[in-house]
């Protein structure tokens, strides 16, 4: 899964990335930045 990392300011692989549900029922991506261990976040469509 690629995501965007604020840090590095580049779209980068999301390493250790894992699926997670919001407060708002929406799925998303969570891991950290593979260069600089920033955590990355994305945001996936409509469940």
């Amino acid at each position: 899964m690629e995501g965007y990392c604020v840090k590095c300011k580049a779209k980068r692989e999301i390493k250790s990335a894992n699926e997670v549900t919001m407060k708002n029922g929406r799925k998303a991506m969570k891991g950290e930045c593979p260069s600089c261990g920033t955590g990355m976040f994305r945001i996936l469509g409509k469940a």
